[in-house]
C-alpha cells in the first residue's frame, strides 16, 4: 500500500471521526439550552455554539442544517440566522481516490469511455462532487459522483435530527416537528439514489418541454450507476451576475424561474424543492445578453399527490373570493386537523403572505424594501406567536418544500429586483386547472420517466 493510499485511508476515517463527534457536539448544545432555559437565558450563544458545533462537519447533516434554516419557523430565528452561515462546500476528493470510485462505478476501463474526464473537480458540495468531462461522442458532461459511505452517514446524521429539532420544541413549543423531521429525512435519503435523481431529470425535461426560456440537462444513462449521475453540461453564468441588468432581462430570467417552478406543480403537481442560487444558471446569447435559466440539481424533487395541488388552487381562490368555505376546504384537503376559528385566522396570516404576490393584479415587485434574507420573517414570526398560545400544531409534511420553495423563489425574485404582474402569470399557470387533468398528467409523465 502507498503513502498515498495511507493518507487517503487516513483523510476519510478522519471525515468518519467527525460524523462520530457530531453527535456528542449536539447532544451538549441541547444540554446547554435546557439549562439556560430553565435559568430564563437567552438563546443567542446557543445558536452560536449549534452553528460551531456543525461547523467542522461536511455532509448529510450540515444539508439538513441549512434546509432547516431555510423553512421558516422551522427554528427560532437566531439558530436560521446562524445556520445560514454554514457553508456547504465540502473538501473535495483526491484523484486517486476519484479513480478507484469511477473505477467501482464503471470498471477498470472507465476512462477509456469518456474523450477527456476532469481531474480537478468542477463544485463539491455536502454529498458529492461534479466533475467536467467530454463523452466519446463528443456531449460535454458533467459527472456527480458521490463521496463514498454516504448512506451510512445520512442514517447516523438524520438520527442527529431529533436532538436538533427538540432544541426548538424546548426553546418554544408552538409547531409540532415531527411530520417536517420525517419530510426532511425522506427528501435527504432520496438525493443519495443517483438512479432516481436520473428520472428527475428525465421528468422535468418532459414537463418543462417547448419552454424555451428554461433548459434542462439529458441523462447519459450509458455513463450513469446509483452513485454517479452524468448529465449534459450546460454552459451557463450565475444569476447574481445580472442582478444590475436592464430591469426587461431581469424581468424575462424571473418569468423564466416562474415558470420552471409552478408550470411543473400546477400541471404535474411536481416542484423543485431546493431553489437556492447554486442550483441554476443563466444562458446567454452571442452578445453575453440573458436567454433563459439552466437547471442544474434534480435531487430535491418533491412529487405532490394531485389532492394537494387541488388545495393550493382552493386557497388561491378562496382568498381572492374572501370565501370562508374554500378557505377551511382547502385546510382540511391538506390535512390540517382541529380548525379552530383562532387556528384559520393564524393560518391565514401565512397565506396572505405566501399568495400576496399572486392575488395582486398589477405590476410590482414581491416585497418592497425586503431584504432576501428576512423575506418572510415578520410574517412567520406573527403566525409563531399566534401558534403559542394555541399549542402545538402539527404541520402536514407536504409544507416542508412547499413553503421552501415559494420562500427561495420569492428570495431570487428579490435579488433580481423583478417588476411583474404575479397574478397574471399565476393564472397563465392555472388555466383551466382540474384535479382529474392533474392526476392524469402526473400518472402518464410519471410512468415515461420510470418513477
Amino acid at each position: 500500500m502507498t503513502s498515498q493510499d495511507d493518507a487517503e485511508r487516513n483523510r476519510f476515517s478522519a471525515r468518519a471521526a467527525r460524523y462520530a463527534r457530531v453527535g456528542v457536539n449536539v447532544g451538549g448544545v441541547a444540554a446547554r439550552i435546557a439549562g439556560a432555559r430553565l435559568m430564563g437565558g437567552a438563546g443567542a450563544g446557543n445558536a452560536e455554539a449549534l452553528a460551531a458545533a456543525l461547523g467542522g462537519l461536511k455532509g448529510p447533516l450540515m444539508k439538513v442544517a441549512q434546509l432547516m434554516a431555510t423553512v421558516p419557523d422551522v427554528l427560532p430565528p437566531e439558530y436560521a440566522s446562524e445556520l445560514q452561515k454554514l457553508q456547504s462546500d465540502a473538501p473535495p476528493m483526491g484523484w486517486s481516490f476519484v479513480r478507484r470510485r469511477m473505477m467501482a462505478e464503471l470498471g477498470r476501463d472507465w476512462e477509456s469511455r469518456f474523450s477527456s474526464f476532469e481531474h480537478k473537480p468542477a463544485a463539491a458540495a455536502s454529498l458529492g462532487q461534479v466533475h467536467r468531462a467530454v463523452a466519446l461522442d463528443g456531449d460535454r458532461l458533467a459527472c456527480k459522483l458521490q463521496y463514498p459511505d454516504m448512506q451510512a452517514a445520512v442514517e447516523a446524521d438524520l438520527n442527529q435530527l431529533d436532538v436538533l429539532f427538540s432544541i426548538h420544541r424546548r426553546m418554544d413549543p408552538a409547531i409540532d416537528t415531527r411530520e417536517i423531521a420525517t419530510e426532511i429525512g425522506a427528501r435527504i435519503r432520496e438525493e443519495l439514489d443517483y438512479r432516481r435523481e436520473a428520472k428527475h431529470a428525465k421528468l422535468y425535461a418532459r414537463m418543462l418541454a417547448g419552454q424555451p426560456h428554461v433548459r434542462v440537462p439529458h441523462v447519459r444513462d450509458d455513463l450513469s450507476t446509483g452513485r454517479l449521475l452524468t448529465l449534459q453540461w450546460l454552459e451557463g453564468t450565475k444569476i447574481l451576475a445580472f442582478k444590475d441588468h436592464s430591469l426587461e432581462e431581469r424581468n424575462l430570467l424571473a418569468r423564466a424561474m416562474f415558470t420552471a417552478w409552478w408550470l411543473p406543480f400546477s400541471q404535474y403537481g411536481v416542484i423543485h424543492g431546493d431553489p437556492h442560487l447554486g442550483n441554476y444558471t443563466v444562458f446567454t446569447d452571442a452578445d453575453g445578453g440573458p436567454q433563459g435559466i439552466n437547471l442544474l440539481d434534480y435531487g430535491c424533487i418533491r412529487i405532490f399527490p394531485p389532492r394537494f395541488v387541488a388545495g393550493v388552487v382552493d386557497l388561491y381562490r378562496g382568498l381572492e373570493a374572501h370565501d370562508e368555505a374554500r378557505v377551511v376546504h382547502a385546510y382540511e384537503t391538506w390535512g390540517f386537523n382541529g380548525l379552530t376559528r383562532e387556528l384559520i385566522d393564524t393560518l391565514n396570516i401565512w397565506a396572505r403572505f405566501i399568495y400576496g404576490p399572486l392575488l395582486d393584479d398589477r405590476v410590482r415587485t414581491i416585497a418592497d424594501g425586503v431584504e432576501p434574507g428576512q423575506y418572510g420573517r415578520k410574517e412567520a414570526f406573527q403566525v409563531h406567536t399566534a401558534l403559542k398560545r394555541l399549542g402545538p400544531v402539527t404541520v402536514p409534511r407536504e409544507f416542508v418544500f412547499m413553503d421552501r420553495a415559494a420562500i427561495g423563489l420569492g428570495a431570487v425574485f428579490l435579488h433580481l429586483k423583478a417588476e411583474q404582474n404575479f397574478h397574471a402569470l399565476f393564472e397563465e399557470a392555472i388555466v383551466g386547472f382540474s384535479h382529474e387533468a392533474v392526476a392524469a398528467r402526473q400518472a402518464e409523465a410519471l410512468a415515461e420517466a420510470g418513477l
